[in-house]
């Protein structure tokens, strides 16, 4: 497991071996630190938007000892027939999942890019910016990553996030599905039922996905 000193340390010695500036985007678990809702991870979740900066972690991942391995156990088949599946690097108990422009059929989306929770940036001779998510970006993600326990953190987020902005989750999801992700919706519909075994959550979001269907 991964802790959020783990990860910061991680960052900082990336950006010890970087050969130039490399800018990232955080969701899963690790966003999730960034904001203290969760105390560990077991990997680390980046999106980039080009393949050149995805390969240049790469690089320094295979420098400390990382090695790439199999996302079968880790995703379903469905979504690992998708182009856009992650490169996944593994050392001991640490996981790094890179994206590159798409998690899977779901697009990094002009408010994904300017409406950013936090910026953190790890400084050497080059810059890694690391550049955290909302949380409604992250609960999305994690419906359409559906891995172990990503479920959990969904119910974890929405529990501590007093603010959590529905209407801003669904328009995200619906412009989504506007734009070629046509998992979107189910996989959204899907872990609201799921979620409203435990919150409440107001009819009028289902609503408008059923709608966006049609």
């Amino acid at each position: 497991m991964i802790t959020h000193n783990d990860q910061m340390d991680i960052f900082r010695l990336i950006s010890k071996n970087l050969k130039k500036d490399v800018v990232c985007y955080a969701f899963g678990g690790t966003a999730m630190m960034f904001f203290g809702y969760k105390d560990d991870t077991k990997d680390v979740d980046l999106l980039f938007e080009d393949e050149s900066a995805q390969q240049e972690l790469i690089r320094i991942l295979k420098k400390l000892g990382f090695n790439e391995t199999s996302p079968i156990i880790i995703y379903i088949p469905e979504k690992l027939r998708d182009k856009h599946k992650p490169l996944i690097f593994k050392r001991d108990d640490a996981r790094f999942d890179l994206f590159v422009k798409k998690i899977f059929r779901t697009q990094l989306s002009p408010k994904m890019k300017e409406d950013i929770y936090a910026i953190h940036e790890f400084r050497d001779k080059h810059t890694l910016t690391v550049r955290v998510l909302r949380t409604e970006y992250i609960v999305q993600l994690k419906a359409i990553t559906n891995r172990k326990n990503d479920f959990d953190d969904i119910r974890n987020i929405i529990s501590k996030d007093k603010y959590f902005n529905w209407q801003y989750f669904i328009d995200e999801v619906i412009w989504q599905y506007q734009h070629g992700d046509n998992w979107a919706l189910l996989d959204t519909e899907k872990m609201m039922k799921e979620l409203k075994k435990y919150f409440f959550i107001e009819q009028k979001y289902f609503k408008q996905l059923y709608k966006a269907k049609k």
